[in-house]
């Protein structure tokens, strides 16, 4: 067996690393228990509960991450922005579900090209704060809202609450069993695309584009039936994997496990020397051994989720989240922003990745529509000048977020597509591409953003602003998002 050290770190540096050795390390965004000894027994309760998804999982989602980086394939990764205990249930969950496979479908239709689905979804708890205080309507102080797996959102439920760590835990289990069963029991059935209804979408230009994809792929499947190529079986389901921001390292280090996974050949790992062939003591010829195993690979892996991402506040090179993502096999995605240096990013990408494995690191960029051109084509360079392939992947909503004359925070629609379709632009002038976008989005008829083809304004955002924390694309902007991003895809 071979035993590989954390994320491939050379034997000094792998040493020093794990999973708890980035409480040496200073902290931006750092959580004060009060409680102590029950920060110790959530944290004891959660290194006994089953790993919520596996090594074989994640390997699997590296291979088509792989593909991604190398323009095999497009990253759709979406979902809440702040994920609450109070989505945990089967409408909430299905909705997200079907918006990502619609979304996904017209992606595929647009880029000729494999999806790779990502969720932001069964684990998305904790947000940063600007401040650990904020002001109520009356001008009061009381802490901010952090996300469910801190503190309720409520003013009188504020307090950090390390008994929210084991919640969050059996919520995200609990979402990941039913997107499991749902998958599995056909909802993903290209079969059936009709059954992926609109919803909520009223437009009938969306809704003629969006038939118009799907009967062109029925068709497809009725010649493939008739001439006998109907492969049924890779039609009736998709991967979707789970993500969420790895921000509370107490939760992340509890649910990090040393694990064995059998090497795939297509995955490039390091193997050991074979050991030396036993010797019979009565012969001296070599002993022959019948038990034919598959090799096998350790690791370090982080079972709360497939895909972990380090925020824009939180990746300082020589801070502890670094530390931590480090020397996990799990891939990782790093938030880029205005504040991000070049030297910085190489720096990240080393220290991540320093056998430079293709598609392990996911450069997730948000600068915001005024500062995507000048910034990007900067980080594409830099990174082109190193030995690391991997993921762009735009975030055009972080950059773009503004609050209007009533103090309510919003997007504009066309902000997001303007720093999303520069993007590619820009990509496609520097010899790269652009392979996925995330956003935060719901499948409800939400009024958070404004513009879009129903020209929502600010004095509409009243009707359905629901988010407790930053503003979502509903599904109708979402989706008229993917057909713009497929539009350009087929332009290109």
């Amino acid at each position: 067996m071979a035993s590989s050290q954390p994320n491939g770190q050379a034997a000094g540096q792998a040493s020093t690393w794990t999973p708890s050795s980035w409480r040496s390390r200073p902290m931006k965004q750092q959580v004060v228990y009060e409680d102590e000894a029950a920060v110790a027994k959530a944290s004891a309760k959660l290194q006994k509960v089953p790993p919520m998804v596996t090594p074989t999982e994640i390997w699997k989602l590296r291979r088509a991450l792989a593909d991604v980086a190398q323009g095999k394939a497009f990253l759709l990764q979406g979902g809440d922005c702040a994920e609450l205990f109070d989505y945990c249930n089967d409408s909430a969950i299905d909705s997200k579900i079907k918006l990502l496979l619609q979304m996904s479908l017209v992606l595929i239709w647009g880029g000729n090209k494999p999806v790779v689905r990502i969720a932001r979804m069964a684990g998305q708890y904790a947000k940063p704060r600007s401040s650990p205080m904020e002001k109520t309507a009356d001008g009061r102080e009381v802490p901010s809202f952090r996300g469910d797996i801190l503190n309720g959102f409520p003013e009188d439920e504020r307090e950090i609450d390390p008994e929210r760590l084991v919640q969050a835990y059996f919520h995200s289990a609990a979402t990941l069993n039913y997107v499991r069963a749902q998958i599995a029991s056909g909802i993903a059935d290209l079969h059936n695309p009709l059954d992926w209804h609109l919803g909520h979408v009223g437009d009938p230009e969306v809704q003629a584009k969006y038939k118009s994809i799907v009967e062109s792929i029925t068709e497809s499947l009725r010649f493939m039936r008739t001439v006998g190529a109907d492969t049924t079986g890779k039609l009736e389901t998709v991967d979707l994997y789970t993500s969420h921001e790895g921000l509370l390292l107490e939760y992340e280090e509890a649910l990090t496990r040393h694990l064995r996974h059998p090497i795939n050949r297509d995955v490039p790992l390091k193997m050991a020397p074979a050991p030396a062939p036993k010797v019979s003591p009565l012969t001296g010829g070599a002993l022959v051994d019948n038990t034919k195993q598959e090799p096998e690979t350790t690791g370090y892996y982080n079972t709360s989720a497939h895909f972990l991402w380090v925020g824009d506040r939180t990746r300082q090179p020589d801070h502890a989240h670094i530390e931590y993502f480090r020397g996990i096999e799990n891939p990782i995605g790093i938030k880029v922003g205005p504040s991000t240096s070049t030297e910085d990013l190489v720096q990240l990408l080393d220290i991540v990745n320093p056998n430079k494995e293709v598609g392990k690191v996911t450069l997730i960029t948000r600068y915001g529509e005024g500062k995507v051109d000048e910034l990007l084509p900067q980080h594409i360079k830099a990174v082109s000048q190193t030995d690391h392939k991997v993921v762009w992947q735009c975030d055009p909503m972080h950059g773009n977020t503004r609050s209007t004359s009533t103090g309510i925070k919003t997007r504009s629609f066309h902000s997001v597509f303007s720093e999303l379709s520069s993007a590619l632009k820009i990509h496609k002038q520097c010899g790269s591409f652009l392979g996925g976008v995330h956003l935060e989005l719901t499948g409800d008829a939400v009024t958070e953003c404004t513009g879009g083809s129903q020209g929502l304004q600010d004095e509409d955002l009243g009707e359905r602003y629901e988010t407790f924390c930053d503003p979502r694309l509903n599904e109708k902007q979402a989706l008229e998002l993917a057909f713009l991003v497929a539009g350009s895809q087929r332009q290109g």
